[in-house]
């Protein structure tokens, strides 16, 4: 094997495939990223069991020189640091003796031993007949606005994961730990002929939405019995699937609301922000919401620090005044994922669910249970 390849094309694809090399994995040879050069193509993977990408550059231009076509593996972490930090343009890489790589320019030259391509894992990057394309910028809205809510406790696998309900043309995507809930609703451009209920590990699935540009291009998804595969322009990222059914959370989310207060979105991010400044527990920041008229009241204290109140104007559907406590993480994190000027706040009872929805928007619900105070 032996090419010369434009520095900046190079390391722009190792980025893409070093997400999926762990350092805590037993099989050495998967800290290695696998190097197959084409007179066509490069084609870089890495694995380490529970993601795979892959991405390729085509050497049909003037930034890639093909010499000798072979297969080789590379220690991911080395070739990554080497191809940052060297200054040329342009780098060479060549195969000697099989197993030893000479990584070159003009002024520097990087001898690294490789690994036999025959001892890398047997991979199987497959598509499906049925794909569902979605729009990468849909799809990278559609993970930021619901991922956060996962759970981070392996108690329950399932809730560690984002689940993908997908029926006709209608893709819902339900994220949840217990305590709260976030439901993103997606129309598809068309209609598919297989329903698909799965849940998707949250942290694989966020680091594939960070590979993903905010465009127009399109995100093909493949859905296997264990495994799902998305494929975005150059770049393919295989995911396992999580065992176990998701539960119904359709269950949870209340037909109607006793009380809907409107507010300013940015304000009422800002009135919690600093009314959880004086909260003992940095976990649970409980705060408590109480309404005077048209005037929203937020308080927060603890014994130890002292007591805060933020007050601000808001918009009530009817002259009921209510008082509910919650998380301000919480609260703040369902708040961020709008992107909208106003927020509705949907208060149906002290122990139900707050449901928080924009009018504009009706693809995106999220939800906070309230925390007993007394």
């Amino acid at each position: 094997m032996k090419l010369t390849i434009k520095k900046d094309i190079l390391l722009e694809a190792l980025n893409k495939v070093s997400k999926a090399i762990s350092t805590k994995n037993l099989i050495p040879v998967l800290a290695g990223i696998k190097f197959e050069l084409s007179k066509k193509k490069l084609t870089l993977t890495a694995s380490d069991n529970d993601i795979t990408i892959q991405t390729f550059i085509n050497c049909n231009n003037d930034d890639v020189k093909v010499e000798e076509e072979g297969n080789i593996i590379i220690q991911g972490k080395y070739i990554l640091d080497i191809v940052r930090k060297l200054p040329d343009e342009f780098i060479n890489i060549e195969v000697i003796d099989e197993l030893k790589i000479l990584i070159y320019t003009q002024n520097s030259e990087f001898n690294l031993n490789g690994i036999a391509e025959s001892e890398y894992p047997s991979i199987n990057l497959e598509e499906s007949k049925k794909k569902i394309d979605v729009k990468a910028n849909i799809f990278k809205e559609l993970v930021n606005q619901t991922a956060f809510a996962a759970s981070n406790e392996e108690t329950k696998p399932v809730l560690t994961g984002l689940n993908f309900n997908i029926v006709g043309d209608v893709l819902e995507c339900n994220s949840t730990d217990s305590y709260r809930l976030a439901r993103k609703v997606v129309k598809l451009d068309k209609s598919i002929d297989e329903n698909y209920n799965i849940v998707i590990p949250s942290h694989n699935i966020v680091e594939f939405s960070r590979l993903v540009y905010d465009d127009d291009e399109i995100v093909e998804i493949h859905i296997f019995n264990n495994k799902i595969l998305f494929k975005y322009n150059n770049l393919l990222f295989q995911s396992r699937l999580i065992n176990g059914t998701y539960p119904n959370t359709s269950n949870l989310m209340p037909n109607e609301a006793n009380l809907i207060i409107t507010a300013n979105l940015d304000e009422f991010y800002s009135v919690i922000d600093r009314a959880s400044i004086l909260t003992s527990d940095k976990d649970k920041n409980i705060v408590t919401l109480e309404t005077e008229g048209d005037t929203l009241i937020l308080k927060s204290s603890s014994l130890e620090i002292g007591r805060v109140e933020e007050k601000m104007k808001v918009k009530k559907s009817n002259k009921d005044d209510i008082r509910i406590s919650f998380s301000a993480k919480y609260m703040m994190e369902a708040l961020k994922s709008f992107n909208s000027d106003e927020i509705n706040i949907n208060y149906v009872g002290e122990v139900k669910p707050i449901i928080l929805k924009n009018e504009k928007d009706e693809t995106l619900t999220q939800l906070v249970l309230p925390i007993r105070t007394y």
